[in-house]
């Protein structure tokens, strides 16, 4: 097993990253670049679509299937060396996409996993992306009779069928778990649940993390118009977000079994707040939920979290690092000159597979020096 390294490892290993990716802009193959080494086996990794069958999801009042398309990325020696196993990172996708959301839309996952194999330090990752896309264009991740236990299906059923078909490291130290947006909600929301099953965490530009406590009838409205399960559907096939982001909150915050067909309660009714629907809303935001959890955060070998300054979620995503500062949970934090999306791909590069490299357990990259003795 790799001994796990610090924080400036990742720096060091971001700045070999740099220069395999100025040599290759020059023309150079892979494996010339800064400390690469001879590139080792073929230089290619390979995308798979596989579906896993959710237990947690199973008779979701929503209709959504329990069966789950996920896209997973093999590392380019995985088909090579049939005795190796493999650290494992569970990637979350943002509201209103798929699986396919970091290697086809926001990034290239594969082709940057692919250029950092060869770089000297750098263990290679299966990395593993679910497809949380539901009626309401997304599950928040969240444990809902409506929506299913998303909670549950991605900390057991996803990781043991994962464990069960590829040749992977089974133990907490080995299992890294991420998101952007609704995922980065996602990630810190099961993260905080579950330490048994994952070592380290990765928050991109994290949304929902505060509750609005003071909704208005205007905000709803849109919301509260779709009444038959054929809305519902027309709504889920609509561009943008809309009402859909609405219904989707409630389903996974505020579901009810007792209210078909669409089986919810919003938090505004005939134009009045529901008091005791806002409450359920303010549980389910981290910001309210982490000072419960702050035990399990500590148990996490590392955490880390980013956030473009011309977010618009920057301000939520400060105070989370305000609170994990406060609660003394060691974690890294940076804001960097982006929006939303568009460094996704060039953090995802340079910062989050980095990241895990290090901090989780696997075997020696191949091409690493011996230690010194």
């Amino acid at each position: 097993m790799k001994a796990i390294t610090s924080l400036a490892c990742v720096a060091a290993l971001i700045a070999g990253m740099s220069g395999l990716l100025d040599a290759q802009a020059r023309g150079a193959a892979p494996g010339q670049g800064r400390g690469g080494g001879a590139a080792r086996g073929p230089r290619a990794g390979t995308v798979e679509r596989i579906t896993v069958h959710g237990k947690a999801l199973e008779g979701n009042l929503e209709g959504d299937s329990p069966d789950r398309e996920v896209t997973v990325y093999l590392p380019p020696s995985y088909a090579q060396d049939q005795a190796r196993r493999y650290p494992v990172v569970y990637l979350l996708h943002g509201y209103g996409l798929r699986d396919d959301d970091f290697t086809t839309r926001l990034a290239n996952l594969a082709a940057a996993a692919d250029a950092l194999a060869p770089v000297q330090g750098f263990s290679e990752l299966i990395v593993v992306i679910p497809n949380a896309f539901t009626l309401y264009k997304g599950s928040m991740y969240s444990n809902s009779p409506t929506t299913g236990d998303w909670e549950r299906f991605i900390a057991e059923d996803l990781v043991a069928d994962i464990d069960g078909r590829y040749r992977t490291y089974a133990t907490r130290m080995s299992r890294g778990l991420a998101g952007h947006s609704m995922g980065g909600y996602g990630a810190l929301r099961i993260g905080m649940k579950r330490p048994d099953v994952f070592s380290s965490l990765y928050f991109m530009s994290s949304c929902c993390l505060s509750a609005n406590r003071t909704p208005t009838a205007e905000s709803m409205a849109d919301a509260a118009a779709i009444t038959t399960r054929a809305q519902a559907e027309e709504l889920m096939g609509a561009p943008g977000f809309g009402a859909a982001v609405t219904l989707a909150s409630a389903a996974a915050w505020s579901p009810n079994p007792k209210n078909p067909p669409l089986f919810l309660d919003l938090p505004v009714r005939d134009g009045k707040v529901r008091p005791e629907i806002v409450a359920k809303w303010v549980a389910n935001a981290p910001l309210e939920m982490i000072e419960q959890h702050a035990e399990n955060l500590t148990k996490y070998y590392a955490i880390a979290m980013d956030i473009g300054t011309a977010d618009g979620l920057l301000a939520t995503n400060r105070q989370l690092h305000e609170a994990m500062t406060r609660l003394r949970i060691p974690h890294g934090y940076e804001e960097y000159d982006g929006d939303h999306n568009d460094k996704v791909g060039e953090r995802i590069a340079r910062h989050v597979l980095p990241f895990f490299s290090k901090n989780l357990a696997a075997p020696a990259n191949p091409s690493s020096p011996p230690p010194q003795p």
